[in-house]
Order: C-alpha cells, then sequence, then structure tokens
C-alpha cells in the first residue's frame, strides 16, 4: 500500500510538473528535438486526451516508464481525476501483484517476478486492449 501511495504521489507530482513548466519549455522542445513541432504536439495530445486512461493504466502496470507518462499526461493537460483513477487502478494492482505472489510463494519467486513480470504484465495488458477492441468489433 506505502508503494502505491507514493508512486501515485510521484505520478501526481509529475503531472504537475507537466501541466505547470510546459510553456515555459515548450520553444526548447520544438526547437531542439528533430522533428517535434506544434503540429505533432497537437495530435499527441488528441490521442492522450482520446485515450487518457489507457494510456497512464499502461504506463502503470506495464514496464513502459511510467514517469515520462505522468510528466506528458500533465502536459496533454488530461482530465486530472481520470489520471489519478487510472495510475492508482494500475500502480496499485502491479505493486499488489508482486506482494501476492511473494506472500503466497515466498522468496524463491522472487528471481521469476525480476525476469518475467515485466514481460508478462506488458502481454495482460497488449491481451486487455485486444479484447476490448474484439468486443467493440462485435458490437457493431
Amino acid at each position: 500500500m506505502v508503494c502505491s501511495l507514493a508512486s501515485i504521489a510521484g505520478g501526481i507530482t509529475g503531472y504537475l510538473i507537466g501541466w505547470g513548466l510546459w510553456e515555459v519549455v515548450a520553444e526548447f522542445f520544438y526547437s531542439w528535438v528533430p522533428g517535434f513541432t506544434p503540429e505533432v504536439y497537437a495530435r499527441v495530445s488528441a490521442l492522450y486526451d482520446r485515450w487518457n486512461f489507457w494510456i497512464v493504466f499502461g504506463a502503470g502496470f506495464t514496464p513502459i516508464p511510467y514517469k515520462v507518462f505522468t510528466i506528458a499526461g500533465g502536459v496533454a493537460h488530461i482530465n486530472f481525476v481520470i489520471f489519478v483513477i487510472a495510475s492508482a487502478i494500475s500502480r496499485s494492482a502491479r505493486f499488489f501483484l508482486v506482494a501476492g505472489l511473494l506472500r503466497w510463494f515466498g522468496p524463491k519467486v522472487r528471481p521469476l517476478i525480476d525476469r518475467y513480470l515485466g514481460w508478462l504484465t506488458l502481454a495482460f495488458f497488449v491481451l486487455l486492449v485486444a479484447g476490448f477492441w474484439v468486443i467493440k468489433l462485435l458490437a457493431h
């Protein structure tokens, strides 16, 4: 629980950094990052706005760098409540999964967690999104 709460607080901090500092540093990114333009920013922001829960959830549950996506969420000004909910669910699920595995199987499972948990959470997330996509296709 402590890890979950601390990670969510860190995510909120990242969101606020992105939200508060983007206007100050935007010109630097447009000038110095090859291919990064206001049009690219607008497209990425639109994707964040449309898929905000899933982007944050995916970064929070999988080995994708969560902090980068929290800052980007703030930069894109995605819905803060949805951001916090997605962060709380995904980070808690990840940390409680690790805690549960260690409780059930003991220290002998740690090498397996260290080696495979990232891949397994990524596969789970891809299958989850694919499942929702298939359901949506079948509903139409």
